[in-house]
């Protein structure tokens, strides 16, 4: 159950301690700020960087992700497009990698701060918390 909220959390890209808090300043879409963080949880006080250079370790996630995206592009170009010229993967891989570095970059660091940053999510805390509106973090 707790493995399921945090998968939920995480999708979101809440505060890996009380999955209220908001990781992020900014929606992905705001192309100049996106990777904006807070540098704690506004609801809990969690701090987002548990040692400096902590966030150094998500290129390697993020190296993960284009990966798979290369292939299942490749794939699909491959099988939907009866195999294109090599041009046609370099400019299509291109296009998806970089249309999508906003979520690439904020799920590596989503993954690498739940996986590797050693907090846990407290269901007491989270608890005791208030209820806020995420409107009250943005700025």
């Amino acid at each position: 159950m707790a493995a399921s909220r945090s998968v939920l959390a995480m999708l979101a890209q809440k505060c890996p301690r009380c999955h209220r808090g908001p990781l992020f300043r900014y929606s992905a879409l705001h192309l100049t700020k996106f990777d904006a963080m807070y540098e704690s949880c506004p609801v809990c006080g969690q701090h987002y960087e548990p040692e400096v250079g902590f966030y150094w370790g998500a290129m390697y996630i993020s190296y993960g992700f284009s990966t798979a995206i290369v292939f299942l592009t490749g794939i699909l170009l491959f099988y939907l497009a009866h195999d294109p010229p090599v041009w046609v993967y370099i400019t299509s891989v291109a296009a998806v990698v970089v249309a999508l570095t906003p979520l690439l970059f904020r799920y590596a660091r989503v993954v690498m701060l739940y996986l590797f940053g050693g907090i846990t999510y407290d269901p007491h805390l989270a608890a005791t918390l208030p209820h806020h509106s995420i409107e009250k973090f943005d700025n």
